[in-house]
């Protein structure tokens, strides 16, 4: 069966007060997001991996020793993180659960120290990628990753993912990455669903 583009969970305006523009959300899911989901559908349609999950793909084709990976992986990759981005930001003002808070202040010092991390490593990922915060065999790990590469891969649970393609932000930030990071941490993310991930 094939894969289908999830619908925004929320209207495409939903995230212009909080810095991410109607005009991103459609470029970003009507047109980025869709071409992951065609392309994927078309890259797996006859092979083992048709009929198969996500996860079970992107684990299956994942080569980690090429720094190019293939098509499949590619496109069903960027399919995954795009169904949790969109999950992991809100409209309205997210308040941080206590127990979310507590763990990244027992991991990183403090919810700003963690949030100081997660942004030098979005902003220090050469090119295109993503940064997360990943839950590790029971530690929080702040990580980035290129291109479409994502925890699944490493056997870590995603709490929360950065998207760091220039497709991201440049229409709301041009070139200013650290920018968009920063108003990504203070205005968009839904901390509940972060911790509802733990």
């Amino acid at each position: 069966m094939a894969f289908e583009l999830p619908d925004l969970p929320y209207a495409h305006d939903a995230l212009a007060g909080n810095g991410m523009s109607k005009e991103t959300l459609e470029y970003h899911h009507d047109i980025h997001h869709k071409a992951y989901v065609d392309n994927g559908n078309k890259a797996i349609a006859g092979t083992e991996w048709d009929g198969k999950s996500l996860e079970e793909i992107i684990k299956g084709t994942y080569d980690k020793n090429a720094v190019a990976q293939n098509g499949i992986f590619n496109n069903i990759s960027q399919l995954w993180n795009h169904n949790q981005f969109w999950e992991m930001m809100s409209p309205g003002k997210s308040a941080m659960p206590s127990e979310l808070e507590k763990a990244l202040n027992d991991s990183f010092g403090s919810v700003d120290k963690f949030k100081e991390e997660f942004s030098a490593a979005g902003a220090g990922q050469f090119g295109s990628g993503w940064a997360w915060l990943v839950k590790d065999g029971g530690k929080l790990k702040i990580t980035k990753t290129e291109n479409g590469v994502n925890p699944v891969c490493f056997g870590q649970t995603a709490l929360l993912g950065c998207d760091v393609w220039e497709h991201s932000y440049y229409i709301d930030f041009r070139n200013k990455r650290p920018a968009y990071l920063t108003n990504f941490l203070d205005n968009l993310v839904n901390w509940e669903n972060v911790a509802s991930r733990m």
